[in-house]
């Protein structure tokens, strides 16, 4: 939550030309809800279930730039699905500037609470060792611009896949 995942996801595209896939706004068309909507109709469960839903639609068979919530890596099927389409990207930042940019709009579902400052480093807290788990690469975006962001993320895959490539099996 406010490491700039949806625009690096759209800078991203605009680089490389590769269709994004961004699975809030996938379902949000469905639905016809923003993600704040949704929550307040249905829950955290449902929007989950929307999640993997989402995930399980995607195309394997060709590369795509996938965008998700930070919640998505809480289900295996999710994380197993996510490894299948390919290379997961952690975006991470220091956890003050990731606060001061996930409230910026007030309108963070999990962040509507008597404490969000609170809650926040809970989240935090508890999503960290599960992001370290499942990505294959971590990227800092703490001062650093979203253009900056995807070019740390193009070279990273680019070293991964080379390393792939030239590591004995």
């Amino acid at each position: 939550m406010g490491a700039g995942k949806s625009s690096v996801g759209r800078c991203l595209q605009s680089r490389t030309g590769l269709a994004r896939f961004d699975v809030d706004e996938i379902i949000s068309t469905k639905f016809h809800l923003s993600t704040p909507q949704f929550f307040s109709a249905y829950g955290e469960e449902r929007f989950r279930d929307a999640e993997t839903e989402a995930l399980r639609g995607l195309p394997v068979d060709r590369p795509s730039i996938i965008v998700t919530g930070g919640g998505i890596v809480f289900r295996k099927e999710n994380v197993d699905l996510l490894k299948r389409l390919g290379t997961v990207v952690w975006l991470d930042a220091d956890e003050e500037i990731l606060f001061q940019r996930a409230t910026r709009k007030g309108d963070r579902p999990l962040l509507q609470t008597d404490n969000p400052r609170a809650t926040f480093s809970e989240l935090l807290r508890n999503r960290g060792p599960v992001y370290a788990k499942t990505a294959d690469i971590r990227i800092d975006t703490s001062g650093m611009t979203h253009e900056e962001v995807a070019d740390a993320i193009l070279s990273k895959i680019d070293d991964l896949v080379l390393w792939k490539k030239w590591a004995p099996d």
